[in-house]
């Protein structure tokens, strides 16, 4: 049977509550324990643990900047926040800083077992059936309105619409964000990006298929004559993909 790895960030006294109550369970490999120091961060990743356990108040940083810290460092990592503190504030600025789960102590441990569990496995599962139907979706989109899968600007339209749906105020920082990091993920410049996708959208529209793009989102939005930004045409799509969610 496949363990879960948890790491644990908390009080001493906290931490030996954790050992007791989770190192019986058949489901959990407890691979850590640390107090939230600040140069704790490195240690508790590189441990890999498919879930973080941790306090909203540490004895040596500030939980929040913590678990921020860790999910720069490390996006995919999932970590549950266990507090005395029920703040509608404080949950939401945790949300904000990439915690993916907030719970009132005194700790409910088959609740936090079971939690440990649909995070790791299940959770994983559901992103990647989403992500799929996501490209799919996308995918029949660019093929209605003429985008040709085997130019540059096809992959890099892709990604920056799946992001525009992720993020949907990366719009706003295009140059700053969206490009940079698309040109991070092909080895390639942010300049190439842009230009790369201004030629995906001029291909469509040079094939003169402006009826089957209005058709895609149910109203007249383009004329023969008028080209979107990259911008304006990443948004449309995005817009489209997150109201059909």
């Amino acid at each position: 049977m496949n363990k879960f790895r948890i790491a644990i960030v908390d009080t001493e006294e906290e931490l030996n509550r954790y050992e007791e109550n989770l190192n019986n369970r058949t489901n959990i490999d407890l691979v850590g324990k640390f107090s939230g120091k600040e140069d704790e961060v490195k240690a508790v990743l590189e441990l890999n643990p498919d879930v973080i356990v941790m306090d909203v108040l540490l004895p040596g940083a500030d939980g929040i900047d913590f678990a921020k810290k860790l999910k720069s460092s490390n996006k995919k990592i999932k970590i549950i926040v266990m507090s005395n503190i029920n703040s509608a504030t404080l949950i939401e600025k945790a949300i904000d800083s990439g915690v993916d789960y907030y719970m009132m102590k005194p700790v409910n441990y088959d609740l936090l077992s079971s939690k440990i569990e649909e995070l790791s496995s299940l959770g994983v599962e559901q992103n990647i059936d989403k992500n799929k139907k996501l490209e799919e979706k996308i995918t029949n989109i660019f093929l209605t309105v003429g985008i040709p899968a085997h130019i540059k600007g096809y992959q890099f339209l892709r990604e920056a619409i799946k992001m525009a749906v992720g993020d949907p105020h990366i719009i706003n920082s295009i140059t700053k964000k969206l490009y940079p990091n698309i040109a991070e993920m092909y080895d390639t410049t942010a300049s190439k990006v842009e230009r790369a996708i201004r030629h995906a959208i001029e291909v469509a529209w040079n094939k003169g298929k402006i009826e089957n793009i209005n058709d895609v989102f149910g109203l007249r939005v383009y004329d023969t004559h008028e080209k979107p930004t990259n911008g304006e045409f990443i948004a449309l799509v995005a817009d489209k993909m997150l109201l059909e969610k």
